[in-house]
């Protein structure tokens, strides 16, 4: 038995998480909080959503509570038109100058995953010439997918391109955990989605041989914190006094740096143990701890022995026999005990020690505040009741986008067939097809009422009311409105998941027909002259 738990014990020793690792798993389970949504299949729409979290973490994953920098980002740049995305860009500056890439390789869910991968028993490519080189095509996704693409598009076709093609943070966290739970979204699959799952596999496989693919040479996420590496508050720093350019820093450091707290530089700290002149050493580390805990204690003034003779090197005091024990004994009955330096030492670590346990209690704390808050306590914004195929809808009355007076009740429209799309304005495939509904509402404007709906809870009415606009939609017979709190007809009809969403009525408010996608003319048409 002994010897069982000394192997225990061992094997532990050996395989124990670093406390890097530990922050890595904190942050990911912190940012995607709300575990029921994995149960459950549908994505988080609460208050917390306006937010952003530091790293790569698509909005449409089930259990995040925070938006994708990077998503918001492209999103804002399609709808800014000549007003600037104040918002997301305040928030990517924020998270630059306190972090840099410190968020890369401490608080990133997706680089978590490339970490573990990496740590797959295989032959592994290192780092060259090649690599650095390769390490610039980043800066080129961020200008082409990032940025140029959603400003191109515009809100009249809101494209965000690295979301939208290559981000296989969302295949992997959204896509794949909706599916998990949402057999009605496979309907939804099709080319688009067979080539981003294409593109995660091809990052995930290539980050088993190849330490963080994803993050060295696409991520445009990491490209922007790059720019803030050297002038963030916290990382790591060098000592160029200290340095003796030995290059063991570089060698050890898996990714393309050219010195420590480049902009390739994520800031593990792994270059911190093998620097032999101690040259590099956390910065910011002082804002956290007492001065004691990150500096050595001073040291005496040293003297070169090999210059001095061994009388001229030792103190006067001390230069006879009877003198240094004289002053010896002096020295010893006037130290009080605490300022003795075992006593400083033992005082440095108490207070390392408290620190530590203050602070892993507060971030333990948190995390269980959150995990209790988003499963049990927050409105998600799913329904309790949820209405099918059958049933008839009760009298929801949702205020108009264009302005219109009073509000429009599902009730007013029994004698005719109802439409209800779902859309909102960042959603490229609603902003397509909806043309197809104007053209149904013109054919058939005796028989049908098209009812043109946000879905999207946490989006303006005044942006909704700018996309129509700018669409050339005003002189449409279709009414377009948007859901409120208190008549949340989409998530009634069981809409928590990707827009766009379709419901038909029938002259007596019986839902007929439900489509969770997108959904052409000649289903619509076909759904619409059955109850005709």
């Amino acid at each position: 038995m002994k010897k069982f738990f000394s192997n225990v014990k061992g094997w532990w020793s050996r395989h124990k998480p670093s406390k890097r690792r530990l922050i890595q798993l904190y942050a990911a389970l912190l940012f995607n909080a709300n575990l029921k949504g994995y149960i459950t299949g549908n994505i988080y729409q609460g208050n917390t959503k306006y937010l952003c979290v530091p790293g790569l973490n698509c909005y449409s994953c089930p259990g995040a509570v925070g938006s994708c920098p990077l998503g918001a980002l492209q999103n804002a740049l399609a709808k800014s038109g000549t007003t600037a995305p104040y918002y997301v860009f305040g928030i990517l500056i924020l998270f630059g100058l306190l972090l840099g890439r410190t968020i890369c390789g401490f608080l990133c869910p997706f680089g978590l995953v490339q970490d573990l991968t990496y740590k797959i028993k295989t032959p592994k490519l290192k780092k060259s010439r090649m690599t650095r080189i390769l390490s610039y095509f980043k800066y080129v996704i961020l200008i082409v997918f990032a940025v140029a693409i959603p400003l191109s598009y515009g809100a009249v076709n809101p494209t965000p391109g690295f979301c939208e093609f290559i981000c296989p943070a969302g295949t992997f966290g959204g896509a794949l955990g909706l599916l998990l739970n949402r057999a009605d979204l496979y309907a939804q699959l099709g080319p688009l989605f067979a080539w981003k799952f294409c593109i995660m596999v091809v990052f995930l496989v290539a980050s088993v041989f190849i330490f963080r693919f994803f993050c060295r040479f696409f991520c445009p996420l990491g490209a922007i914190y790059g720019l803030f590496n050297r002038i963030a508050l916290l990382g790591v720093k060098l000592d160029k006094n200290k340095c003796t350019d030995c290059g063991l820093c570089v060698d050890r450091c898996k990714m393309d740096i050219r010195r420590v707290g480049d902009h390739e530089c994520i800031n593990c700290g792994e270059c911190i143990d093998v620097c032999p002149a101690k040259a590099i050493s956390w910065k910011g580390s002082k804002l956290f701890l007492h001065k004691n805990a990150v500096e050595a204690e001073p040291e005496t003034e040293k003297v070169n022995l090999r210059s001095a003779s061994p009388v001229a090197a030792l103190p006067a005091a001390v230069s006879s026999p009877a003198s240094a024990s004289a002053s010896a004994e002096e020295m010893q009955s006037s130290a009080p005990p605490e300022e003795t330096a075992g006593n400083r030492r033992r005082k440095k670590i108490g207070r390392e020690t408290l620190l530590r346990i203050a602070a892993w209690t507060l971030a333990l704390l948190t995390l269980a505040g959150a995990l209790v808050y988003y499963n049990f306590l927050a409105k998600d914004g799913t329904q309790k009741e949820i209405y099918e195929v059958g049933d008839v809808l009760p009298d929801y009355r949702l205020p108009f986008d264009l302005g219109g007076e009073g509000t429009f009740s599902v009730h007013a429209q029994h004698g005719k067939v109802l439409v209800m799309n779902f859309w909102a304005t960042w959603c490229g495939s609603c902003v397509k097809e909806i043309p197809d509904f104007e053209r149904l509402q013109n054919v058939y404007a005796e028989d049908v009422v098209v009812a043109i709906i946000d879905g999207d809870l946490l989006e303006p009415p005044e942006d909704a009311l700018a996309a129509i606009e700018e669409l050339g939609w005003t002189a449409y017979r279709s009414r377009f409105l948007h859901i409120t709190e208190e008549n949340d007809v989409y998530r009634a009809l069981g809409g928590t998941g990707p827009l766009p969403m379709t419901a038909v009525l029938d002259r007596e408010g019986t839902l007929r027909f439900l489509y969770s996608s997108s959904v052409s003319y000649e289903t619509l048409e076909e759904a619409v002259l059955s109850l005709l």
